[in-house]
């Protein structure tokens, strides 16, 4: 590549960033770092009916959380600032100015009640109104006006449009990174707004004005932007500016069925579509933060989400993924969204983190119950129970045993608990009374030796056993909980369920 690789993410501040947003953060992210390049992010906050106070620090915040924060941004390295939109405002004019000068735009004066006017009379007629090169010359527009009365009507505050010419009869040939060659003909689209009667620039000129000037080399964006495409690069040939590249993403499919992932996808199913939690006066929309998943883990399941390199290797670093990151290896078809595999990533990453790491964040957890320990205590319990757990809070479930004696037993495994149960729990707290050694081998190899000299069977104790320190059948190697109990807790649980049972 000859230029310096400069990739933007461009969201506009209207809500909380949807998962499928980070995603393309995230291959922007990863194609600049690839290439040494500039990641930056630009606020498109142009449509000032639609901003939302809040969203803006909630884009950053994700965006930081999840360790892909922009090289370039708000308040940040601000080379080709200012970098929301709504600031640059005084520079869209003069661009759209230079269009309508050199022929490639116009002023349209058409009333909202006109246009719609035009299109029911189409639909009456079993056709779809377009405002292109079919009508624009019979519509209000200074096509067919004189510059004199263009001027008059523009002078006396008479609200317009600036909208594209765009060519007549012409194939455009463009290239898509991901998507190979595509073929679009201009008399199938429509003259597009660029500049409103607010006198704000629309997605469109503002856009390709602000790419031009941040020398952004790639476009990598959602595949909703495709149809886009055609005028953008038309944009660039109007204003004799060199097109960046273009990658049009995948879309993200919903668990079940057809469709783009939705918020009401997770709603009902019960996942986050969000990475931080959004709060608003009808609720609270649940985050992958708030939810426990590990920001590395998020950033490795999203990144699979319509790439692959090639291989069967499923866990990446973030390094990892900037050296194999490819967009020739991004698929054109939608990936399907599996939240059952998203907890399954974000387990690979509970059991990989340092035992003393996950413990910090137990303590809360252990200590909220109104119960006091220590971190050295709470590692070793992390560490004998973190590989059944998807999250950090799912582990008081596994392990709370450790913490408190059990107030009831499981029925089912109360079976187990035969007449002679009793005595031979009895002899067992003699055994365990006499051992010098209180560790998980010696108090293992010293209970075997006693049921293999008095021929008892192994299941007639080591199931009471259990039951009577955890309450349940589940929980690590039974020795190692006897040991982190002590002798005097495990032989006291040993009483209670003889008292109990």
């Amino acid at each position: 590549m000859s230029k310096q690789v400069r990739v933007r993410f461009a969201p506009s501040p209207t809500g909380p960033l949807h998962i499928g947003g980070v995603r393309t953060a995230l291959f922007n992210y990863l194609f600049a770092k690839k290439n040494d390049g500039i990641f930056f992010l630009r606020v498109e906050d142009t449509d000032q009916n639609r901003f939302v106070p809040g969203a803006e620090a909630y884009i950053m915040e994700a965006l930081e959380w999840l360790g892909i924060a922009p090289d370039e941004t708000v308040g940040k390295n601000e080379k080709f600032g200012p970098y929301r939109q709504s600031e640059r405002k005084p520079l869209y004019k003069q661009y759209a100015d230079q269009l309508i000068a050199s022929g490639w735009a116009y002023y349209a004066f058409d009333t909202a009640e006109a246009l719609d006017k035009h299109r029911k009379e189409h639909e009456e007629q079993g056709k779809t109104f377009i405002y292109n090169h079919h009508n624009r010359e019979k519509l209000d527009t200074s096509l067919v006006l004189s510059q004199e009365e263009t001027a008059k009507r523009i002078a006396s505050g008479e609200e317009y449009v600036i909208r594209f010419k765009t060519p007549v009869d012409e194939t455009l040939h463009l290239k898509d990174i991901i998507r190979g060659d595509i073929k679009f003909e201009t008399n199938l689209l429509d003259d597009k707004v660029l500049f409103k009667s607010d006198g704000m620039p629309t997605y469109h000129l503002a856009n390709i004005v602000d790419d031009h000037l941040m020398e952004t080399s790639h476009v990598i964006r959602g595949e909703e932007w495709l149809p886009s495409m055609p005028l953008h690069v038309l944009l660039y040939r109007a204003f004799n500016w060199e097109a960046p590249e273009f990658a049009h993403l995948p879309l993200i499919l919903k668990p079940i069925g057809n469709g783009k992932l939705s918020k009401r996808d997770g709603d009902k199913m019960g996942f986050p579509v969000f990475p931080l939690e959004w709060k608003t006066e009808e609720g609270v929309s649940s985050g992958y933060r708030e939810n426990g998943f590990f920001p590395e883990a998020v950033v490795n399941f999203l990144a699979l989400l319509g790439w692959n390199d090639g291989t069967e290797q499923e866990l990446f670093s973030l390094e990892e993924l900037i050296r194999k990151f490819d967009l020739n290896r991004v698929n054109k078809a939608g990936a399907k969204f599996d939240p059952e595999k998203n907890k399954w990533f974000n387990h690979q990453y509970l059991v990989k983190k340092d035992d003393a790491f996950l413990a910090a964040l137990f303590l809360p957890i252990v200590q909220s119950k109104g119960i006091e320990t220590n971190l050295g205590y709470a590692t070793k319990v992390v560490a004998s129970v973190k590989e059944r757990a998807h999250f950090v809070n799912e582990l008081w479930d596994l392990s709370d045993y450790f913490f408190t004696a059990p107030a009831s037993y499981d029925e089912k495994a109360a079976k187990n608990w035969k007449e002679e149960t009793p005595e031979l729990m009895k002899q067992l707290i003699s055994v365990l009374e006499n051992i010098q050694d209180f560790t998980s081998v010696t108090i293992e190899t010293t209970v075997k030796e006693w049921l293999t000299a008095n021929e008892i069977g192994m299941g007639k104790v080591m199931q009471p056993f259990r039951l009577s320190l955890v309450g349940k059948m589940m929980g690590p190697h039974l020795f190692d909980i006897v040991e982190m109990l002590g002798k005097e807790e495990t032989t006291r649980r040993i009483q209670k369920a003889i008292d109990t049972l």
